[in-house]
């Protein structure tokens, strides 16, 4: 299968009642941050099986400054918990989930298990035109 170029012109954030609250709050409460070694310069405190093997052709989610797990967790919590993801089917996780650092640093999720509920996350690249409609949405909600 041939690999996309350029960015997922698909994307599009969920209508912020898409869940109810409790369900943000359930989503956010249980969601597993799980770092993929094709995006780490630094494997940190991901404890990533090889420790590190980022691709050339990967956004590497450590490209601007080392981020501790504890903290990718904590940006995908509050994404889930804004309502900042995808559209998704009832009782699945959605496949993307996208929030913005106290610094304004655009991150993007993407699913990688489902049965888990595991996600890893890369920053959204400045010539994404998409990161537009992101700190709008984080803005607004």
């Amino acid at each position: 299968m041939k690999r996309r170029s350029g960015y997922n012109p698909k994307r599009r954030i969920a209508p912020a009642d898409m869940f109810s609250p409790d369900e943000r709050r359930r989503m956010a409460t249980t969601v597993v941050y799980g770092g993929n070694p094709q995006h780490k310069r630094s494997p940190g405190d991901y404890g990533l099986t090889p420790p590190s093997q980022p691709r050339p052709d990967k956004t590497l989610c450590d490209g601007n400054r080392p981020i501790a797990k504890a903290e990718a967790t904590e940006l995908l919590r509050k994404g889930l918990d804004k309502g900042m993801c995808s559209h998704c089917s009832s009782q699945e996780w959605p496949q993307n989930v996208w929030a913005v650092s106290l610094d304004g640093e655009i991150f993007e999720a993407q699913l990688e298990n489902r049965e888990q509920g595991a996600y890893h996350g890369y920053p959204v690249p400045v010539d994404d035109d998409f990161r537009r409609v992101i700190q709008r949405e984080w803005e607004n909600r």
